[in-house]
């Protein structure tokens, strides 16, 4: 069976305040460390992403909450896609692809002109996806997460 087709991507809910949380804290945990500003938003993700503009949306599968990406407003027609996670026991399944299909389109519906990204080159799996999408490496300033070596953006 392909993951790719029993996927849902929902939004979030207040019911759904948890599943950032803990889908990013495990992989920050796995790879880097929580930073500050990673608790203050995976702890208050209404106050600190939805009542400021951004969005967040989870895949569903098998009725089970096992990813989560959020777009974070910067300014009316740029955001930067955030706070992405699958769950160990699922990557590979296309889940990430999904949530970035999701995010894309939400992105061209809301006539945005620019996602960004910050990320990490030893993340490969997640570069490759962001360049497979059309995401292009530009120069990074300094002082935004302490993990990021490498910011892309695309041009919507």
């Amino acid at each position: 069976m392909n993951a790719e087709n029993t996927v849902a991507i929902i939004p979030f809910s207040s019911d759904l305040k948890e599943p950032i949380k803990t889908l990013n804290l495990e992989w920050l945990n796995k790879y880097f460390k929580v930073e500050p500003k990673d608790e203050l938003v995976l702890s208050n993700p209404q106050e600190e992403i939805i009542d400021k503009g951004g969005m967040i949306f989870y895949a569903k599968y098998n009725d089970k909450i096992v990813g989560t990406v959020s777009l974070l407003k910067m300014n009316e027609s740029e955001f930067e896609l955030s706070k992405m996670a699958v769950t160990d026991g699922v990557q590979g399944l296309g889940i990430g692809k999904k949530l970035m299909e999701h995010c894309v389109k939400t992105a061209e519906e809301k006539q945005l002109k620019k996602i960004i990204i910050y990320s990490n080159r030893k993340l490969v799996p997640a570069i490759t996806l962001y360049e497979k999408f059309g995401f292009k490496e530009i120069p990074l300033e300094a002082g935004v997460y302490e993990r990021a070596d490498i910011k892309m953006e695309k041009i919507i």
